[in-house]
């Protein structure tokens, strides 16, 4: 499986863990984020990642800002991202099942790291139910 991550300089040092953890684990994953802690614009490294999950070079998107917020919204305006701003394990494993998410949305600035960990991993474990929560996805893009 293909990751993709993106972070602004709130959320380098979770990336570098992230990444740590995944490459461990035998993930591939494409890094758009930045590798410093100075100001740094989150579009220029989330839209990459959802390009990558839109396009299907990666199978999820992992994106972390220092809220979560703006980086989740800049995804979610690709029409094939169904993004999760998520701060604990559970959320995580709602957005997985019912709702089909594809990208994670961490906010650096109100999450731990083991916590960060258990959530990615929660993330790529967790199986859509599909059923009822598939006719509510497919009312999700605008048009429909």
């Amino acid at each position: 499986m293909t990751l993709s991550i993106g972070n602004d300089h709130a959320g380098t040092e979770y990336k570098f863990a992230i990444l740590k953890y995944l490459k461990d684990k035998g993930y591939e994953v494409i890094n758009h984020g930045t590798d410093s802690k100075d100001s740094a614009d989150y579009p220029d490294f989330v839209h990459p990642v959802a390009e990558d999950v839109e396009n299907e070079k990666a199978t999820f998107g992992i994106i972390v800002c220092g809220s979560g917020n703006g980086a989740n919204m800049t995804v979610n305006k690709h029409q094939g991202i169904r993004s999760a701003l998520c701060w604990n394990k559970e959320i995580v494993e709602l957005a997985r099942e019912h709702n089909n998410a594809n990208v994670l949305s961490i906010p650096a600035r109100f999450t731990a790291l083991p916590q960060v960990l258990e959530m990615v991993d929660t993330f790529l474990n967790t199986e859509f139910e599909g059923g009822r929560h598939q006719r509510r996805i497919s009312k999700i893009p605008i048009g429909c």
